[in-house]
């Protein structure tokens, strides 16, 4: 699936990932491929996404993620 990580400023990340794990507002939460449509509320804590094997964290303030057709889209504060 694709991951699009959006701040203001630039994007910080576009790729293929296989695994995406955010703090969403009720708790954590994992997208994996085919995962239903969702909106979700993003606050301060580290997100993870695993490219190629590969986990890769980066902390966050919060944001909103959109999650539809194997792309997940997250825009930052």
């Amino acid at each position: 699936m694709t991951l699009n990580i959006i701040s203001a400023e630039k994007v910080e990340f576009t790729g293929e990932v296989s695994k995406v794990t955010m703090p969403g507002a009720l708790g954590l939460f994992t997208v994996l491929e085919n995962h239903s449509a969702l909106i979700a509320s993003l606050v301060a804590g580290k997100l993870v996404y695993t490219q190629d094997g590969n986990d890769v964290t980066m902390e966050i303030k919060g944001g909103i993620a959109d999650v539809n057709h194997n792309v997940v889209s997250v825009c930052l504060y």
